[in-house]
């Protein structure tokens, strides 16, 4: 499919771009499946005072040493967020000296497990821990996906909008200065809101 300057803006898309990116959706269309590649793009980050939450709920069941800690939040989050050792390390000898966990022998390894004191602050930061895995985890593009659609479709008629009023000549330079208002005052808008949202 080729737009008015001649490029095939669906290349690199992957499969058939008229697929609906989801099961059960409407007809889908490229905006849909780009952004269905957008959302399972860049994995999330957590910040490092919810990591340490993240930790302790990892070894709330079991002891564990690092790597497995790495792994169960990566599985509970269904794969969005797997935090580096970088980050693992220096939380769990912050938990030790906050007195939120301790190392006892496995076969012969050191792993970590939580205290009463960790178990407590877990506690007061579940509803925290509950709600980045509900947002991160891999439930969230059939759970949110009607959302995201509708977003997506709206981006897409301004696009269409432009390119049909360009091809027809109506898109004058003063109008152009006035979309420059329109959209600068709607990025920032979405900016501020989409800061808000971050974890």
């Amino acid at each position: 499919m080729h737009g008015m300057w001649g490029h095939d803006w669906t290349v690199g898309l992957k499969g058939d771009w008229r697929r609906p990116p989801w099961p059960g959706h409407p007809r889908g269309d490229a905006w849909s499946e780009m952004w269905a590649e957008w959302w399972r793009g860049p994995a999330p980050r957590a910040d490092r005072g919810l990591v340490r939450f993240l930790v302790l709920d990892a070894i709330a069941s079991q002891p564990r040493h690092g790597y497995e800690i790495i792994q169960v939040i990566g599985d509970k989050s269904g794969g969005s967020y797997k935090p580096s050792p970088g980050v693992i390390y220096p939380t769990l000898q912050m938990l030790e000296e906050l007195g939120h966990a301790r190392t006892v022998e496995r076969d012969g390894r050191k792993v970590y497990t939580i205290t009463d004191a960790g178990q407590s602050e877990l506690r007061e930061h579940a509803e925290e821990v509950a709600e980045f895995y509900e947002g991160y985890g891999d439930a969230r593009w059939e759970r949110h996906a009607d959302d995201v659609a509708n977003v997506m479709k709206r981006v897409g008629r301004v696009i269409r909008l432009f390119k049909h009023s360009m091809r027809h000549g109506r898109v004058r330079p003063t109008t152009l200065r006035k979309m420059h208002g329109i959209l600068d005052e709607a990025l920032h808008k979405l900016e501020e809101l989409l800061s808000l949202e971050e974890p």
